[in-house]
Order: structure tokens, then C-alpha cells, then sequence
């Protein structure tokens, strides 16, 4: 086929860029023009027709890379964006289904390493007409569907689709993505940097160039041209390609992002490292962001309509870590939305937000927040910061919080969006009476830092220094906490420092495809132990330390958090043992620097508040957790297993040993273990009793007032033991819908009508019971071991501390258990429970009944 193009010479010049077009001045004929095959998805064609077949080309190296290291067949996913479509997201006539694999639409690869398909539109559409289709929408994925091919910015892939008889135009340069309104391919241009345009169209007329609406160069009669630009402001330009036949015109644009270099500035002093630092005096607002490598930031934000300017360019510090902006032209009484615009190509939300609008999900948040800011939908994508400068100081009842002694600690673990129907702070608040009536001393709250989705546990965070908005607002957690304080009940958080997902822009800052890049400053690039979910935090990094601490002193200073409770603690290492889960036993093992990590964070934390609890998600060798617990670190205690086993009936084999109860059999000093028998992790004890119970002739753990009766010894049992304890939500009343139902982190009914059973009112009590005893009496912070039987049926604990003694046995067993008086044993005891002296003589036996315990103290305890 052969070209014909005519060329026009003449100069232009504007103030911000100038242009330079080639120079023939004679019709030329040139054999040469092809379809690129540079790109992450071209084409066979120089125009793609709807009733032709069309060769796709995908280049995985490209865009967002999702699928460089992918083994096996990959499969086009493609649907149109029609005239009937809400926005480039709303696909119609999707011709594929995601859950399948089809051969049809299995691409072949290429030796060139590319992959291919080819198709025909009209046949895989058919009765859809050319006319009604704007665009072909395409993602590209392998077999199970769990990557993803997508554009550098996340979005879908698409084509246009030329009609035949019609005008069309197409850029042959520079090379572009296949996004919805096209990009260059290359991230950003330089001041100064010379741009060809090269642009051909399906029929001769007067084709011309515009580059943000103002026209730069138009020539009559033409095909094809190109012309060069040296663009003098950074920033987004859009360019605009016109032809124009018999007054009709056609219209292509693309987008290219323009770099300079970034001015060098130190950092000011006052203004932080990262986040934003408000000066109420001097009207002055500094934003900052660590991303060392990168090549240029915009401050985007309603200030500016979200579009790059030359006002908004952060400066670099010289070190290159520390982009920075100071600004002064804010109304410091309104609330504004802002993000970070990376090299011209990514979007983020500041890693330091404290509140995050999110335009997938925050739509089913429904009224929950009142003065949520609208997000700024034709303005930007992907999530934004909040500022607000005028924000009133919550005003605290109680300044400063006396802690409760940690080893006498009752902690009641709760996840907010289950412990009540409105799933928020302030449902808590109202409940604050039925918790001091059961009496404990801390609340442990599972994860309410932003994350991924509206409805979860809170495991997979995104924003770690902003409150998801799920639960309420900044101001009615801080309600919550003050009052708790004011109940004497102290705060921990659970917090999520082993990983993030792949919204949270630190993740993004660095990504390759879905994987974390090398050059990420905070992420491995691939986790280093079992169990991680997400991106792996690296702990020895520096950056990620200092981020870390952030973390935490923002939650004290702010929320006046009283401890944390760190999820995978373990998973602090860079010890790489592999993430398979026979390898679980080598991560576990002594690791030295793991160790020296959590040194380090205790003692910062140490720094900001010297009562501070530090509690661990351990679960390692006893010889580190030793070392941990000697510089006063908490660690998780999970005997879920042994006590079920217990109250289930199921005794043999020491299936229900509870020695792990004390410290003696950790090797620890004093008894820094925060002992549960349920956790939000593990399956409900009532749950397996009523389904799994033994059975034996008339007595059937099965029954719910048996079951129950036993759960009671269960937490005699652990109550009575010395050191912290958890409980959790529920558990008190003997909640027994499984872990299970409706997948193991969604979202359970609740039961406080329970409360009106006589049996689980009965547990409640106990449990209260329980709970005043040990709060009342410092023997249960450290008492001494003398002598335990906790591996059979019949299991007892003799326990010491100054002048007092403790003596705790019951019958885990279904039968009728003989119990022979020791001389240790003889003589006078008190019954806490039934409240009745006791005089046991050496050698007498007694009998105990399955279910049935005695709690026995030489002096009466303190209730």
C-alpha cells in the first residue's frame, strides 16, 4: 500500500513551548509506515475495522507487568464500552466469562515473547453495529484469574474501533498505552526534551495539532505528519489531533506528562518528615512525602482541580529521600482533598493520611459519617487525603489514665463491626455498664486503621496512621476511650505492622506489576516467612522503623492508646525461611535480629509512655519469647486447643494439658503471657462442645447446661491462674455460632438474648465472679507453682504469693473422679465460690463430679 503525504513548511512559536515541523515541501512517497509493535497492546493494523479480524499483540513486561512470571496459558477477558455505557468502567456485551477458561480466548505466545490472539468483533459481538461501539475493553489474565494484566495506572485496556468509509486518526508517535483517554508510553518528558508527533489519518484533508486547546500547526490535503515540540512547563498536556473533510471533523487525543528537574532544598525546619504540618500563626501549610528515586511530585487537591502546576511541584531535599511543599494560600476554614501525583503516572493518598475517601467503597457507607466530604469524582481517581485545618481539639475528661497493673490485666478482645448492630464507637460507648458488670479491665481492639473493603477483621491494612470510616469518625473513638478511661478500663489496639495490601501507597510508590519492587524502601519484595498475607514489611530497614514509630505515636498521642497488641509479630524477620507451612518450625526457631527488632520498638515506645503495653502475636522458640518477656514484653498464650479438648471431655493422651498456664513452663521469670482459651482466631468453645462433646451414656457434653457447667471449670481455671488474661467477645455467655459462618471473617449474628438463658446468665456471673477475685487479689499477679496436675481428667494447681495460697481443682472428666487429701492439702480452706469453710483431712478422699470444681484460698479471698 502505498502513502502519499503532503508537507507545509512554517514556524510557531508560543510562550510556553515552540514547535518545529519537518521539512519537504513536496508530495513523497513512503513505503514504510506499519503498525508498532512497541507498546503493552498493539495491533496488526494501522486502523482496527469492526468486521475484520484483528491481531492483538500484549507485551506482559509492559504496563503494570502482572504477568512477567506466570506460568501457563493466559486468556483475554473482553467486553465493549458502548454509546448505552455509564463511564470507561461500565463494560457492556461482555463476551467472556471470568470463571472459565476458553480455548477460543487463549492466547498463543510469540517467539519474540509477546502474546497474541486473533478475532473478529463482529463475529464475537454479533448484532452489536459498529456505531453503537466506542471502544473494545480488554484485560488479560492466567488461568485461576488471580493476576491481572492491566495499564501502568491500574485501569483496563482498551482499542478504538475505526468505521470503514468514515475519517479516523491515530497517533503513530510517540507510543501509547492503550488507556481509556491514551498516554504516552513513556512516563514523562523533560523541559526541553524534542516530542515528535506523528499522526496519520484514513483520508486527506486539513489535518492540525492543538496542544491544550491552542492549535499549533494545521496543513491542508495531508495524510500524514509529524511535527516537534519542546514543551517549556511541567506538567500534564493534552494533545489534540484533528483532521477535518468537508466540514466534518475527527478528533484523537493523547495525554504526555512533562518533568524538570526538581529543585533542591533542605527540609525547614519545624515541618515533618512526612504527613502534613499545619501553622495556624502563619497561615502556612507543608506537605511531605518520603519517596527517594522518584523523579518529580505534584501536590493535586481541590485547590488546584487536581491538575499538575508548576505551583504545586514538591522540592527534594538533598539527600534525595524528602519531598517536601510549603503553601499559603488555604482557607483554613474549610476541609480539602488532596493526593500525590508520582512522575506523572501514579496517583496516591498520602501514606500519612489520617482520613481517606475511597471512591469503590465508600458509596455503601450510606449516613454513617456525617460531614464525609464528597469525593471529587470528574476530577481524579483513585483514593484521596483529607486535610482539614480548623479542626476543634477533642475536649478530654480524662488527661491522664492510670493504668491497670499489667499482670492483672482481664482483657476483653472485641471486633467492633460484630459486637453490635450499628458496628461502631459509640455502640461500644453505650455498652460500657454491661462490661463493667462483667467486670474487666481492658478492651483490645481489633484493627480499626483504614483497609481494604468496608466490612473485615482489619488484617489487611492499607492506611495505617488513618481510622477506617466504617466505625465512626476521629472524634467518636476518642468519646469511647475517654470513656473507658473514666470506667477505669484501659485501650489496647491490635495492630497490623507485619504487611499492608496493595492500596496502601507505599506498596504503590514501588510496584512492579502486583509484586513490590526491588528498590521498594519499606516492602520485600517477597515475604520471608509463613502465614504473610499482602506486602511484607522489611523491619530492618530504616524507613520502615521510622514509619513503624510513627504509627504508634500517633495512635498515643492522638487517641491515648494505653498498648498495643501486634499481629504477626513473628513475621518481624528477615530471616528467610520460605513461606511454606513446613517451614513454619524453622521461622519459629531463636532469631537474633528478630529480637533486636522488638527491642528496639519497646523501648521507643518506652519512651512515649513507660506503662505502655507491649503485647506480642508471638508464638516463637520459648527461648526468644524468654528474652522478650525479660524486657517486659506481653506475649499471646494460646491454649484454645487444650481447654477445649478439656471441656469437650477428650482427656487422654494429655490432649488437655494445661500446663502452659504457667509461667514455669515457659522458662519465664514472671508470667508474662496473656493466657486465652478463645480468640477472634480460633473456633468458639460452645461451638465445638455442642457439635463435638462426649458422650458418655446419660451425660452428654452435648447439652447445653452441661457444656456450659463445664466452660465454667474452663475458666476457673484460667481466671485463677496467675498473670494477664483475654477473654473473648462472648465468650462470657457461651457464644456458639462457629468461626466459620458466613466465611471465617465475615460478619456473625449477634446473641445478647442469651443473656436470658438461666445457664448462660449463670456463666456470665461466673465469670464476673472470677474477674473480681483477681482483681481484688494480688496473688493472682505472680504467685509462685508448689505442685499441678493438669494433664488428665482430674486436673489441680497449688499456687503461692506471701502469706496467701491458691488451690484450684476440678474434674474435666465424664465420670465421677476419687481426689485423695495430701498432706500438703490438709487443714483448713475457704470455698470462694460457694463461700463455706472447709477442713480437709490428710488421706480422706473426695468425690467430684464431672463439671464440677472447687476454688480454694487459705484466707478468704477479696471480692
Amino acid at each position: 500500500m502505498k502513502h502519499y503525504f503532503i508537507y507545509v513548511f512554517f514556524s510557531i512559536s508560543i510562550i510556553f513551548f515552540g514547535c518545529k515541523k519537518n521539512n519537504p515541501s513536496a508530495i513523497v512517497v513512503d513505503e514504510g509506515i506499519a503498525p508498532s509493535e512497541v507498546g503493552l497492546l498493539t495491533t496488526n493494523k494501522l486502523f482496527n475495522y469492526w468486521d475484520e479480524s484483528i491481531t492483538f499483540f500484549f507485551d506482559v513486561n509492559k504496563g503494570n507487568s502482572a504477568l512477567v512470571s506466570t506460568d501457563g496459558p493466559l486468556y483475554l477477558h473482553i467486553g465493549l464500552i458502548t454509546s448505552n455505557s455509564k463511564d470507561q468502567h461500565d463494560w457492556k456485551e461482555v463476551a467472556t466469562d471470568w470463571s472459565k477458561n476458553e480455548d477460543a480466548y487463549k492466547l498463543t505466545r510469540q517467539t519474540d515473547g509477546r502474546y497474541s490472539i486473533t478475532i473478529n468483533p463482529s463475529q464475537v459481538f454479533k448484532g452489536i453495529s459498529s456505531s453503537q461501539v466506542i471502544k473494545i475493553a480488554l484485560l488479560l489474565r492466567n488461568a485461576d484469574g488471580t493476576k491481572v494484566q492491566r495499564n501502568k495506572d491500574g485501569s483496563d485496556m482498551y482499542v478504538d474501533i475505526a468505521t470503514k468509509g468514515e475519517t479516523n486518526i491515530r497517533f503513530l508517535k510517540p507510543y501509547t498505552q492503550p488507556t481509556y483517554l491514551l498516554k504516552a508510553e513513556k512516563d514523562a518528558y523533560l523541559i526541553n526534551e524534542e516530542l515528535a508527533i506523528e499522526v496519520l489519518s484514513t483520508v486527506a484533508g486539513k489535518l492540525s495539532m492543538s496542544i491544550d486547546e491552542v492549535e499549533q500547526e494545521s496543513i491542508n490535503g495531508a495524510l500524514h505528519h509529524t511535527f516537534k515540540c519542546k514543551f517549556a512547563t511541567v506538567g500534564l498536556h493534552l494533545i489534540t489531533a484533528r483532521i477535518e473533510v468537508n466540514g466534518k471533523k475527527f478528533v484523537r487525543q493523547l495525554q504526555v506528562f512533562v518533568n524538570d528537574k526538581a529543585e533542591i532544598a533542605a527540609l525547614p525546619a519545624g515541618i515533618n518528615k512526612n504527613g502534613v504540618t499545619i501553622d495556624k500563626q502563619k497561615k502556612t501549610v507543608s506537605f511531605a512525602v518520603t519517596a527517594p528515586g522518584k523523579s518529580t511530585i505534584f501536590l493535586l487537591g481541590s485547590f488546584n482541580n487536581f491538575q499538575p502546576e508548576s505551583t504545586y511541584v514538591l522540592k527534594q531535599t538533598p539527600d534525595g529521600n524528602t519531598w517536601w511543599l510549603t503553601i499559603n494560600d488555604l482557607n483554613f476554614s474549610k476541609k480539602y482533598a488532596y493526593q500525590f501525583l508520582i512522575d506523572g503516572q501514579l496517583r496516591i493518598a498520602d501514606p500519612y493520611s489520617n482520613l481517606v475517601l475511597d471512591p469503590l467503597y465508600d458509596s455503601s457507607l450510606g449516613n454513617s459519617i456525617a460531614d464525609l466530604p464528597s469525593y471529587p469524582i470528574q476530577q481524579t481517581t483513585g483514593q484521596v487525603s483529607i486535610l482539614e485545618l480548623n479542626c476543634a481539639e477533642y475536649p478530654w475528661k480524662v488527661e491522664h489514665f492510670n493504668k491497670p497493673n499489667p499482670y492483672d490485666l482481664v482483657i476483653y478482645e472485641l471486633l467492633t463491626r460484630d459486637f453490635s448492630k450499628p458496628h461502631n464507637f459509640n455502640a461500644i460507648r453505650d455498652s460500657i455498664p454491661y462490661l463493667k458488670r462483667l467486670g474487666i479491665n481492658a478492651v483490645e481492639l481489633m484493627p480499626v486503621q483504614e483497609s481494604e473493603g468496608n466490612s473485615s477483621w482489619g488484617y489487611n491494612p492499607s492506611y495505617h496512621l488513618a481510622l477506617d470510616k466504617y466505625y465512626g469518625c476521629a472524634d467518636e473513638l476518642k468519646s469511647l476511650v475517654d470513656h473507658l478511661h473514666q470506667a477505669g478500663i484501659a485501650v489496647i489496639l491490635d495492630v497490623v505492622l507485619n504487611h499492608a495490601f496493595g492500596q496502601s501507597p507505599l506498596a504503590q510508590l514501588y510496584f512492579q506489576g502486583q509484586t513490590s519492587n526491588s528498590n521498594n524502601i519499606w516492602f520485600n519484595r517477597t515475604p520471608t516467612h509463613p502465614f504473610n498475607v499482602g506486602y511484607d514489611f522489611n523491619h530492618e530497614s530504616s524507613y520502615t522503623q521510622t514509619f513503624v514509630k510513627d504509627v504508634l505515636k500517633y495512635w498515643i498521642q492522638e487517641f491515648k492508646i494505653d498498648g498495643f497488641r501486634f499481629d504477626l509479630s513473628k513475621g518481624f524477620t528477615q530471616q528467610n525461611t520460605g513461606t511454606s507451612d513446613s517451614n513454619v518450625g524453622s521461622w519459629s526457631a531463636y532469631d537474633a535480629s528478630r529480637v533486636l527488632i522488638w527491642k528496639n520498638y519497646h523501648d521507643y515506645l518506652k519512651t512515649l509512655d513507660p506503662s505502655c503495653y507491649v503485647i506480642l502475636e508471638h508464638f516463637g522458640s520459648d527461648q526468644e519469647e524468654q528474652e522478650l518477656a525479660s524486657e517486659g514484653m506481653l506475649l499471646w498464650n494460646n491454649l484454645n486447643g487444650t481447654f477445649n479438648e478439656a471441656t469437650m471431655g477428650y482427656n487422654n493422651g494429655s490432649k488437655s494439658d494445661l500446663s502452659r498456664l504457667f509461667a514455669e513452663s515457659h522458662g519465664f521469670q514472671t508470667p508474662n503471657m496473656v493466657t486465652y482459651m478463645e480468640s477472634h482466631d480460633e473456633e468458639r468453645i460452645q461451638f465445638k462442645n455442642a457439635q463435638y462433646g462426649y458422650v458418655d451414656g446419660s451425660y452428654s457434653v452435648k447439652d447445653l447446661t452441661t457444656a456450659l457447667e463445664r466452660t465454667q471449670v474452663a475458666a476457673t481455671f484460667l481466671l485463677a491462674s496467675p498473670g494477664p488474661k483475654m477473654i473473648w467477645q462472648f465468650g462470657e455467655f457461651g457464644y456458639d455460632v462457629s468461626i466459620d459462618e458466613n466465611g471465617r471473617t465475615g460478619e456473625k449474628p449477634l446473641k445478647w438474648d442469651y443473656l436470658a438463658n438461666v445457664s448462660r446468665k449463670r456463666l456470665f456471673d461466673h465469670y464476673a465472679k472470677l474477674i473480681q477475685l483477681k482483681r481484688a487479689n494480688p496473688i493472682f499477679r505472680k504467685a509462685r507453682l508448689l505442685s499441678s496436675s493438669l494433664q488428665e481428667g482430674l486436673k489441680y494447681y497449688l499456687m503461692t504469693d506471701g502469706h496467701q495460697t491458691i488451690f484450684v481443682v476440678g474434674n474435666f472428666d465424664t465420670m465421677n473422679r476419687q481426689f485423695q487429701i495430701t498432706a500438703g492439702l490438709a487443714g483448713n480452706w475457704y470455698d470462694n465460690m460457694a463461700q463455706s469453710n472447709l477442713n480437709w483431712v490428710q488421706n480422706d478422699h473426695i468425690i467430684i463430679k464431672p463439671g464440677n470444681y472447687y476454688l480454694l484460698s487459705k484466707t478468704k479471698l477479696i471480692n
